[in-house]
């Protein structure tokens, strides 16, 4: 096995999705020089921090928490945009790893029964071949042992891209965007924890949580691997 891997990276070689320099077996994505500069928020588990802030008076948030601050062209957009387009499945598993083992210790997944990834339409979802938020939700899954939840919300449609709206017409492109199913009754009483690769105004991670209020008792938190501040 070692011998095809080590064939397979002299004609494939991987390569770093910033410097450019060739990755170690040991790593992916980024070379670990690379990947010890990345821009941190440190929020932790700290209740009331700001990211969790951008969540207030639009749903119940227990806590939310984020890795990364995003920046356009930075290397945090590197990684996403290979996790979404490249089809980077093993950099999302290990990214969902990442942040569990950096929040595990803080706290944050204490009571959490379920991690729920924000679900994509599903003809988007054949055309790609994988949810990258499921992904990361495995990676976070194979440290804490938490299960994942997929099938209690689905998405309505296919919305537009966010990426060139405005923050009032994120809002009304995510109306209604999920719905829950039958399946979501079974999370009364239940503390989920929303996955998602990168928050920007919360339009899609408010309107998946919206898609769950109905249900009896039900506590949200909110974790993605990236924020844009």
């Amino acid at each position: 096995m070692n011998l095809w891997t080590d064939i397979r990276d002299f004609l494939f070689p991987r390569l770093c999705l910033s410097c450019g320099k060739k990755l170690l077996q040991s790593e992916d994505g980024l070379c670990i020089s690379c990947f010890s500069s990345l821009p941190y928020t440190h929020l932790g588990n700290t209740s009331g921090n700001e990211m969790e802030k951008c969540f207030w008076g639009r749903f119940p948030v227990v806590r939310a928490s984020s890795l990364f601050y995003y920046a356009k062209g930075g290397d945090v957009a590197q990684i996403l945009y290979a996790m979404k387009y490249h089809a980077r499945k093993k950099l999302c598993c290990r990214m969902g790893e990442y942040m569990a083992g950096e929040l595990c210790d803080s706290g944050f997944f204490e009571g959490i029964d379920y991690l729920l990834p924000v679900p994509l339409f599903s003809s988007r979802l054949r055309q790609r071949g994988y949810n990258q938020s499921e992904l990361l939700a495995r990676g976070i899954s194979c440290v804490t042992g938490i299960p994942l939840c997929t099938d209690a919300v689905v998405r309505s449609r296919n919305n537009a891209t966010q990426t060139h709206k405005s923050g009032y017409a994120r809002w009304q492109n995510v109306d209604r965007l999920f719905l829950p199913t039958p399946h979501a009754a079974n999370l009364h009483d239940k503390h989920i924890l929303l996955v998602d690769d990168v928050l920007t105004t919360g339009a899609t991670l408010v309107a998946c949580a919206d898609a769950l209020l109905g249900v009896e008792n039900i506590k949200i938190s909110v974790l993605t691997l990236a924020w844009t501040r």
